[in-house]
């Protein structure tokens, strides 16, 4: 008798197991993520991809493309989502694949993602350089020039990441285009050659963005400090943003958020995707901390997916109650 009881409890189970997953909003959809070739991106992309899965979807591996490319096939529905839209840094490149019209974005994903110029502290205070513009002095270029042509040389932007064409343009509009050289290639490689002048002691000057693990190596206010901008000054659908901050210190770059953004097409028949992307919030701490691990040496595949275990462990409550609202919204 007990046997059948136990029989009959287990097969209920199973049943509402089978009942409840049949159910999923997600059951037999496969989504597909994009993020650039940053693998500092994967941590956040994934996260998104566990919640999904918890809805029922199955998602891939994330395609790891260049930016523009990955919204003209997310406006095509050749990709699903991605979880690294800056704003307004990809603004043009958003706007150019359709916009509103063709994708899917509600909330705010991170938030206070800085971005500008460095130079090494001890440089700055021996010269009192504070402002990019001081470069156009000839001697004061000089002191960052790592190739014997006179100019100084700026550790800049991968093509493609969109910081690119604002440096290209700040360049021109300080008058700095005939002292200031921006390099650009693999940031990271740049970056390591950035690393090791600094630590022979050289004066060093680069872009760089946070969240990242380049300012977990070369701290601003102990080892680099911010530059200022002489006026703000950004191109295209950036152009009338005024990037002076409340205190008065202007570093070129607004503040940016980023976003959760999916084809426009696919949130629709997807409420419960498009309510999951529209209310999952990420601490730009908790990616900084992640990016560091990474340089230091735990970056493999096994790694992120491990620090993205730990992460929703350490924030189960918070990860399950997303899930909940999104399961809400498909009813």
């Amino acid at each position: 008798m007990r046997q059948n009881i136990l029989l009959a409890t287990a097969f209920a189970t199973l049943v509402s197991t089978s009942t409840f997953a049949a159910d999923l909003p997600g059951k037999g959809i496969t989504v597909q993520p994009f993020q650039s070739t940053i693998s500092e991106e994967t941590f956040q992309t994934l996260l998104v991809s566990r919640g999904l899965e918890k809805l029922g979807y199955t998602v891939n591996k994330p395609s790891e493309v260049d930016y523009n490319v990955g919204y003209t096939s997310m406006a095509a529905g050749d990709v699903t989502f991605t979880a690294v839209n800056w704003q307004p840094l990809h603004d043009d490149m958003y706007v150019a694949a359709g916009g509103d019209k063709k994708f899917y974005r509600e909330g705010d994903f991170v938030t206070g993602a800085a971005q500008g110029y460095l130079i090494d502290k001890k440089t700055a205070e021996q010269y009192k350089i504070k402002s990019i513009d001081q470069l156009k002095d000839p001697k004061i270029a000089r002191l960052f020039d790592t190739n014997g042509d006179g100019k100084a040389d700026l550790t800049g932007c991968t093509p493609g990441w969109g910081c690119e064409a604002v440096i290209n343009h700040q360049i021109d509009a300080f008058g700095l285009s005939k002292s200031v050289v921006h390099n650009q290639g693999n940031y990271a490689a740049m970056m390591a050659d950035t690393i090791t002048r600094f630590k022979e002691g050289k004066p060093v000057l680069y872009y760089t963005w946070t969240p990242y693990w380049v300012s977990d190596v070369l701290k601003p206010g102990k080892d680099v400090v911010w530059l200022q901008v002489p006026f703000s000054s950004l191109p295209g659908e950036q152009k009338n943003i005024d990037t002076k901050l409340p205190n008065g210190m202007n570093y070129g770059f607004p503040v940016n958020t980023m976003h959760i953004v999916a084809n426009k097409a696919w949130a629709e028949k997807n409420p419960a995707a498009a309510k999951l992307f529209s209310v999952m919030k990420l601490p730009i701490a908790d990616i900084n901390a992640q990016n560091a691990m990474m340089h230091a040496g735990h970056a493999s595949e096994a790694d992120i997916q491990g620090h993205v275990d730990g992460w929703i462990k350490a924030h189960q409550q918070q990860f399950d109650g997303w899930v909940k609202e999104a399961l809400a919204a498909q009813k």
